[in-house]
């Protein structure tokens, strides 16, 4: 499998970011609410989670509910301020987590960086107990869409080349066949669309940056982009109610362990 994403770029990213995100936390607190909303379809009783890259909007949530949460992330910076037991991950092929350890893994917003999803969702599986539950999150197609036109077009007027800007999003329809690859029984994947409004364009690049989003593919281009690339890009952007519009299209992921 050709690799797409830089991994050390993106737990420094992360790393940085943990101590940029307060600011963020009530939008990934809503999204995250989205998620573990789906906890209140199930008569099952967790006493155990699992917070994969949660990034402080997760575990606070589930030990409200009375569960006992570890906080894992590639950087340690940002498992530490999760909210829950800080737990390293060792790597992106091998995160060395314990098996049937957790009656629920939730992985909020956190597997889109990462080269094999099936093999991400199989060892977050093998970390569940059986009959343990996996809530997952992830932008899927249609998220930053707009930007991702505009920042091509515009790099393209401006130096006739592209460089990729955006991160690839899998589609929708291709989640659920990702759980049943990785052996998650009834999986279940739908998506909410969620519209982001600013009145300065500069803040959405600005959030992701924050929010440890920034650029980690590893075909991204090294130099520094043209002064008028982004001011280009954004002014291109829709506009609601005098506003910037962006689009996050999230998909929900549930799976169980058998």
């Amino acid at each position: 499998m050709q690799p797409i994403f830089d991994f050390e770029a993106m737990r420094m990213h992360r790393a940085r970011a943990a101590g940029r995100i307060a600011p963020l936390l009530p939008v990934l607190e809503d999204l995250g609410e989205r998620l573990l909303d789906r906890l209140d379809d199930t008569s099952r009783r967790f006493a155990t989670a699992l917070d994969f890259g949660g990034r402080g909007a997760i575990a606070p949530a589930l030990a409200a509910r009375g569960i006992e949460v570890a906080s894992a992330d590639f950087a340690p910076e940002m498992a530490a301020r999760a909210g829950g037991m800080p737990l390293m991950l060792a790597g992106p092929d091998d995160f060395d987590l314990p098996a049937e350890a957790y009656d629920l893994v939730v992985a909020h917003l956190a597997l889109h960086w990462l080269d094999d999803l099936p093999g991400a969702l199989i060892q977050l599986k093998r970390a569940l107990k059986p009959d343990g539950l996996l809530l997952a999150s992830m932008p899927v197609l249609g998220t930053l869409q707009t930007l991702r036109e505009a920042l091509l077009e515009a790099e393209e007027a401006l130096t006739g080349g592209v460089s990729p800007r955006v991160s690839p999003f899998p589609e929708l329809r291709d989640c659920a066949g990702l759980l049943q690859r990785a052996g998650f029984a009834h999986p279940v994947a739908d998506a909410e669309e969620i519209e982001l409004l600013y009145a300065n364009p500069l803040d959405l690049l600005h959030e992701l940056r924050n929010a440890g989003e920034a650029n980690a593919l590893l075909a991204r281009a090294r130099r520094c982009p043209p002064r008028a690339l982004f001011p280009a890009a954004l002014a291109a952007l829709p506009v609601q109610d005098g506003r910037t519009k962006a689009v996050l299209r999230m998909a929900i992921l549930t799976g169980w362990a058998s």
